[in-house]
């Protein structure tokens, strides 16, 4: 078990602080509606070839959690999915205990000190993986996504995507695949989906296909080159599971949420991330003292700030997203 520090401002020390904190922040807490149900949870692991603060090739990775359901689906990090399913169970065990629902309801229900826990919110920092919600609002999609500490929140109308099939064919976890291409925000994807799982979903914003979509990796198109130049695979997702999980899918609302444009939060991203101080100092474009902010908790390998794990040294940003 890892030992955390909470500040909380001038209170961070007092018995009382937590409970004023609660208080506080009623109004503004992490609140979750059901707005479907998921007929299949699709696990993905998702790799990012990048480099770190020193130069150095790295592979980053994460576990994604992709649920469908009969009207929406939600791609997001598998740590929240299996923690929301514990929480629920908790608070069903819970009965009248308010404070510690209240508690959990504020922390996002994690353990902070869990020596399983934090290498996953590590992780998710160097991979900076949104929330996507396809189809909710019907016909939009609708993305969760964070510059720590501001939580954004885009929502735009679904647009199809513009795939090419082919009658290549390869096995994928044991189900036959076909292969597709597509240009998704200034990158080339190549994804091979399943007609033998028949739903047009996939993690992040890769779906419309005739099936799911079981992996897909990247080739990043370059001013003066030639389509086919070859896979970069700097993003690749690859199917490790998929089951059949009634389990609500949530939709989060929270008052500080700011909403922008995808547009804007785009270029914001690669502005923010992609400086070239970044790597060595992932917090110096925040100009208000952290310290003021209420949800802090800290280690020595980074801190967590409204609920967003920010490592003391980052990554070479690379986004999913160039345009």
């Amino acid at each position: 078990m890892m030992a955390l520090a909470l500040t909380i401002g001038a209170q961070a020390q007092q018995d009382d602080g937590l409970d004023a904190m609660l208080a506080a922040m009623v109004a503004a807490k992490i609140h979750q509606d059901s707005i479907d149900t998921s007929s299949l949870v699709a696990v993905y692991d998702y790799e990012c070839q990048t480099q770190d603060a020193d130069g150095k090739a790295v592979t980053d990775k994460m576990k994604v959690c992709l649920q469908v359901g009969q009207h929406c689906t939600r791609s997001y990090p598998y740590r929240k999915f299996r923690k929301e399913r514990e929480w629920a169970e908790g608070e069903e065990r819970a009965g009248t205990d308010f404070l510690r629902l209240k508690k959990r309801e504020y922390m996002e229900g994690y353990d902070f000190g869990s020596d399983e826990e934090l290498p996953m919110f590590r992780a998710e920092s160097f991979c900076f993986m949104p929330q996507v919600w396809t189809d909710y609002p019907e016909g939009k999609v609708t993305v969760r996504d964070a510059i720590p500490p501001t939580i954004y929140e885009t929502q735009e109308e679904r647009k199809p995507i513009n795939w090419e099939l082919s009658d290549d064919t390869l096995t994928v976890a044991g189900f036959l695949c076909k292969l597709a291409t597509c240009q998704l925000h200034g990158r080339k994807w190549m994804a091979l989906y399943s007609e033998d799982i028949p739903t047009s979903a996939g993690p992040w914003k890769l779906c419309g296909l005739p099936g799911l979509v079981l992996k897909a990796e990247t080739e990043r198109l370059r001013v003066g080159e030639q389509e086919g130049s070859g896979i970069d695979g700097i993003h690749r997702f690859t199917l490790t599971s998929l089951e059949r999980i009634a389990a609500p899918i949530y939709y989060e609302t929270n008052a500080i949420t700011s909403k922008t444009t995808e547009e804007k939060l785009i270029k914001n991203r690669i502005k923010t991330f992609g400086n070239r101080l970044y790597p060595n100092n992932p917090t110096y474009y925040v100009t208000d003292n952290l310290s003021r902010i209420a949800d802090i908790v800290s280690d020595t390998e980074g801190m967590m700030v409204n609920g967003i794990y920010v490592n003391n040294k980052a990554h070479v940003y690379q986004p999913l997203e160039l345009e």
